[in-house]
């Protein structure tokens, strides 16, 4: 499925895990490409193929009864219409949709619902894994791991609502989120680490700690309830 607008192009696999495995902005590509693995069946995240941008539920970290990094990025997804897709969890009941529009900016809207017959923690995070180079400006105090090492730092709740990246070439963007709805923030940094990657995601969350954390939690979903909020990248110039 690919989409585009004057100055994005955006490519997305719904059998993927709805992965979004292109972002180009005036014909840069923003995404990391990864090391050449793309398993979607391994266990484990890494295992299957780091890169691109990912939607993460309903928990990053693994747990005893969550896989690693959720399952979102290893079920199909549907397509709705030529802008939105969706997905529907198997460990928990949460169905998630995302609208995609692209203008002069990108612009994702999304909505995750309770399916199920209990309430439960409704943990989403966003996985946008962008190319990660030495000496990238970057507008928030992050780690600046050395060659062949990795870092992430979560940051205090509802602390920061935008970041800015900018590349050697010049290329530069501001990416947004919905703070009452996604305060807490990580930002994982690669260089290098886990077989190559460079890599660095800024990961916006409905719950802190990487998972559903009942000490920093995401909010408490009856059912039929839904939750709303939107993320967005415009480009600087």
């Amino acid at each position: 499925m690919k989409m585009a607008s004057r100055r994005w192009a955006l490519e997305i696999r719904p059998e993927r895990g709805g992965r979004i495995v292109s972002l180009g902005l005036d014909g840069e590509e923003l995404l990391d490409q990864g090391i050449g693995v793309d398993q979607p069946t391994a266990n484990g995240f890494v295992e299957g193929g780091a890169f691109g941008w990912d939607e993460m539920v309903p928990t990053v970290d693994a747990t005893d009864t969550l896989p690693d990094h959720g399952e979102a990025w290893r079920l199909p997804w549907q397509l709705v219409d030529e802008k939105t897709m969706r997905c529907r969890g198997q460990a928990v009941p949460w169905q998630l949709e995302r609208t995609i529009e692209l203008g002069d900016s990108v612009h994702v809207s999304y909505r995750y619902t309770n399916v199920g017959e209990e309430s439960h923690l409704a943990y989403w995070c966003a996985h946008p894994l962008f190319r990660y180079e030495v000496g990238m400006e970057v507008s928030l105090p992050i780690p600046r791991p050395t060659e062949g090492e990795s870092a992430k730092v979560l940051l205090p709740r509802g602390t920061v609502d935008r970041v800015q990246l900018r590349w050697k070439s010049g290329k530069a963007i501001e990416i947004g989120w919905d703070a009452k709805v996604t305060p807490y923030v990580g930002v994982w940094v690669c260089n290098g680490d886990l077989g190559g990657y460079r890599q660095i995601a800024i990961e916006p969350a409905t719950g802190g700690n990487d998972r559903p954390d009942p000490s920093q939690p995401p909010p408490l979903l009856a059912p039929g309830k839904e939750l709303r909020w939107v993320f967005g990248i415009a480009p600087l110039d």
